[in-house]
């Protein structure tokens, strides 16, 4: 009896403990199947389901001349100085000083000569100071800031730029200032949709195209046709 007393209870032991690894592994992302793999090996690699990231988890690396922290629970942060680099997925961010911190490294903050370049679009960045959530993917640039598009040939410039990766859409603000072949836009507040290849200008708008030049309340700019729409006390010069 007292054998099978003990077979039960180690049983139930046993049954009690699979059912609490297999709802963290379900937490952390983690199949199934690898974690029975886990429970059937030595109590040492049971301890590694707890240090594996999400499967689902980007690319992340960094590097710099020096570099210090804190790991402190709820405050952890990482800080890079001297020739600083993080690369998040298709994102290379540089700077003077970057500044890692947040759940599973999500916020980046970049000061001094802050150079990007997100690589799949082939978008360039130089600004005095960005921030980057990683779960967004949304960068903001504070200061002397410029956006450059390559593929579409755009040169845009302002105090403050938000650039929204997944959505492809950019606002710009204060001092704005975009280029594209012959084309100069001015305005306080612009909004540039990458994939309509639309822009958006408010705030005093001004578009000089060539030696004509535009003037409205609101101003819409088809960045493929040079098309220029306005709205709200129109005006303009047509140099023939």
């Amino acid at each position: 009896m007292i054998t099978a007393w003990r077979t039960i209870k180690c049983n139930e032991m046993k049954k009690a403990r699979g059912i609490y690894h297999e709802q963290r592994a379900r937490q952390k992302g983690i199949s199934l199947i690898y974690l029975q793999a886990l429970l059937s090996s030595t109590p040492c690699l049971i301890l590694l389901l707890f240090c594996i990231q999400p499967l689902a988890a980007d690319t992340f690396t960094f590097k710099a001349d020096r570099m210090s922290g804190s790991r402190a629970l709820g405050r952890e942060t990482t800080i890079l100085i001297g020739g600083a680099e993080v690369r998040s997925d298709n994102l290379l961010l540089r700077a003077d000083r970057i500044e890692i911190h947040g759940d599973n490294n999500r916020y980046v903050e970049c000061i001094g000569n802050v150079w990007g370049h997100e690589e799949d679009k082939n978008i360039l960045f130089y600004t005095d100071r960005l921030s980057y959530d990683r779960t967004l993917k949304i960068a903001k640039l504070e200061g002397n800031s410029t956006l450059e598009d390559r593929e579409n040939e755009i040169v845009a410039r302002g105090r403050f730029i938000e650039y929204d990766d997944q959505n492809e859409i950019t606002i710009f603000q204060i001092a704005v200032r975009l280029f594209k072949d012959d084309m100069v836009c001015r305005s306080e507040y612009a909004i540039y949709r990458r994939q309509e290849k639309l822009l958006d200008l408010s705030g005093f708008p001004i578009v000089y195209k060539n030696d004509d030049e535009f003037r409205a309340d609101k101003i819409r700019v088809d960045l493929d046709t040079d098309d220029v729409m306005m709205e709200g006390s129109v005006s303009g010069t047509i140099i023939n």
